[in-house]
């Protein structure tokens, strides 16, 4: 019975510390727990309004949770390690009588206090290898402290930089460019510049894959509802004469087919062109593309 306790433990705390490497530290790939909370609150905020209200904060909540499901999971796997130990193996203040406090509470509360590197020291381990697997938690306490402040240090300029864009593009819209006036030497500077942001953008939906499951209700600022206009600028522009203007817009075309791909292949799967990709990702986020 100890060991499996001992081994369900390690497993969780294994489980959690893949999931935080994915989501954070890997570049192709987000962690399947993360994910799965993210997306479900962002489908359940969904369905709770005709207006999609609560959608705008399935994001932060979803971030919230997903931080609080690891350190919950990892305080749960440490304190299943140490509980078939209490209390032979671990020593009591004065004040507590150490028959009374060797429940799986207690277990979870010396995990919690480790975790946390409070250190109360009223309950400390005496073993050799327990005493050396205590500061490992506080370690990892410490690490998830670190990389939820790296996780937001980068999802929320991933998501300034995408509002950003969004922006641009809804310049450009409302100030009704010509045909003549995107074929010159500053149309095809303009479509450069737009490539390069929708790059960056298609970059941020990689690394920063969460940023997804925000939520932008303000229409200049809202991808998903000036993509389609970002469409229909490269084709207009690849019927240019001028030959740079023609050279941008098939970059721009070729950044758009990227994003689409992108977007398909991690969250909409829709098998669909980049039209119909885009207007899946705008009726998602309750936008038409």
């Amino acid at each position: 019975m100890a060991w499996l306790s001992m081994a369900a433990g390690a497993v969780m705390v294994l489980f959690v510390l893949r999931d935080v490497f994915h989501t954070l530290w890997h570049p192709t790939r987000h962690g399947g727990l993360s994910r799965l909370i993210m997306m479900s609150l962002w489908r359940l905020s969904a369905r709770l309004g005709a207006r999609r209200r609560p959608a705008g904060l399935a994001g932060p909540l979803g971030m919230v949770a997903v931080v609080a499901v690891w350190a919950g999971t990892v305080a749960v796997g440490w304190g299943l390690v140490y509980w078939p130990h209490m209390p032979e193996r671990f020593s009591y203040s004065e004040r507590l009588v150490p028959g009374e406090h060797a429940g799986p509470v207690d277990a979870l509360y010396v995990s919690l206090v480790t975790l946390a590197t409070l250190g109360l020291g009223d309950i400390a381990p005496t073993s050799g290898w327990l005493r050396v697997l205590a500061p490992v938690e506080a370690l990892v306490g410490f690490v998830l402290l670190s990389a939820t402040v790296a996780w937001i240090l980068g999802v929320y300029p991933a998501l300034a930089r995408r509002r950003a864009l969004a922006l641009r593009l809804s310049h450009v819209r409302r100030s009704r460019a010509t045909a003549e006036a995107l074929d010159s030497d500053g149309g095809a500077a303009l479509l450069d510049a737009l490539a390069s942001a929708l790059s960056v953008t298609t970059v941020d939906f990689m690394q920063y894959a969460e940023s997804y499951y925000f939520y932008d209700g303000d229409e200049n600022t809202s991808l998903p509802r000036q993509l389609g206009h970002a469409a229909d600028l490269a084709r207009q522009a690849g019927r240019a004469r001028h030959p740079d203007v023609r050279l941008s817009a098939s970059v721009m075309r070729t950044a758009l087919e990227d994003l689409a791909a992108v977007l398909d292949a991690r969250f909409l799967r829709t098998g669909g062109t980049p039209e119909q990709v885009f207007a899946a990702y705008g009726a998602d986020h309750g936008r038409g593309a």
